[in-house]
């Protein structure tokens, strides 16, 4: 669990609901992918299917660290509060990180 700066707390976060959707799908996705590999399908077929969950989430982490940086982050450094702009560039740094 990450630890909140002051403005974290007074900042509206945006919300990311609109995205469940989009994961449910990758969650069909992979559970499809489950049947395939105990149905012993063709190595190639699951592989798409691995790779088409992949790129879907990829998709939506994009857009939620789009939200993240138009909001959170520029909420930060339209506050002109150096430590708080300091943490949000920390925070994008450890993101990129991982």
């Amino acid at each position: 669990m990450s630890k909140k700066s002051p403005e974290a707390m007074t900042h509206q976060h945006p919300d990311h609901g609109k995205n469940k959707g989009r994961l449910k799908r990758v969650q069909g996705q992979i559970e499809g992918v489950i049947r395939m590999i105990d149905e012993k399908r063709y190595c190639p077929d699951i592989l798409i299917q691995i790779k088409a969950s992949k790129k879907a989430l990829e998709s939506i982490e994009a857009e939620i660290l789009g939200s993240h940086l138009r909001g959170c982050v520029q909420s930060a450094m339209n506050s002109k509060d150096e430590k708080a702009v300091s943490e949000k560039i920390e925070e994008i740094m450890a993101l990129m990180k991982k």
